[in-house]
């Protein structure tokens, strides 16, 4: 693969990927923690709305979804959207929804007497989310959130089908113009490990920090 191809190519396929990833995983973790909370409401029409929506993007295709957001929405509603942002909803709403059942499950473990203890001191259903429930949950999320953030950045080669040049699209152009795929896909597998790594360890700080801040100290097999 000569420097030419390297810079031209892979280089910003490698800055749009890590685009996407951010953008998706905004987007993703804005709709688990909505979505997820709702899924705790006292309320059954906003618990059921809120789990219609997890089942129905959980169970949907996010390639799907992709060509329906890019294709099927402008002649629906003449809404067009460029490649890259039909992908990020796509990934954001897919992965959200499965990070909604994330937050859910992390707000139901906190304990009881927590919460009773939210209601005793006359706090509002906001509060008791926001001073109890949610700083003992949230370094519960960090893990599972962390293994959705690799799933996602995988799940970025899926744009290449729109012609976004990401990392995977470059690739696919390197190896037409230099008929060598063993050199080209190698490298990129190597790309995306060292990403993926790079991710893991920060999402493995922030879960320390997290822990940290309610007086947990997570040890390096991640016990506490």
């Amino acid at each position: 693969m000569t420097a030419g191809l390297w810079t031209h190519w892979v280089l910003p396929g490698i800055w749009i990927t890590l685009q996407l990833t951010l953008y998706s995983a905004a987007l993703a973790t804005a709709v688990a923690f909505t979505v997820g909370m709702a899924r705790t409401h006292r309320s059954r029409v906003v618990r059921f709305l809120a789990g219609f929506y997890t089942e129905v993007f959980r169970g949907t295709s996010a390639l799907v979804l992709m060509f329906w957001l890019f294709f099927v929405l402008p002649s629906l509603f003449g809404w067009a959207l460029v490649p890259m942002w039909a992908a990020v909803l796509a990934l954001g709403l897919s992965y959200g929804a499965y990070g909604a059942e994330v937050v859910r499950g992390a707000l139901n473990s906190v304990a009881p007497a927590q919460r009773e203890a939210g209601i005793a001191l006359n706090f509002t259903r906001w509060q008791q989310m926001r001073l109890i429930q949610l700083p003992q949950a949230v370094p519960e999320m960090i893990p599972p959130f962390s293994n959705l953030l690799i799933e996602l950045l995988k799940g970025t080669a899926l744009v290449s089908l729109l012609g976004v040049a990401d990392v995977s699209f470059a690739a696919y152009l390197v190896r037409l113009a230099t008929q060598e795929s063993a050199q080209i896909y190698s490298v990129t597998l190597v790309i995306y490990f060292v990403i993926a790594f790079v991710l893991a360890r920060g999402m493995r700080s922030v879960e320390r920090r997290t822990k940290a801040g309610i007086g947990i100290t997570a040890t390096p097999g991640g016990a506490r």
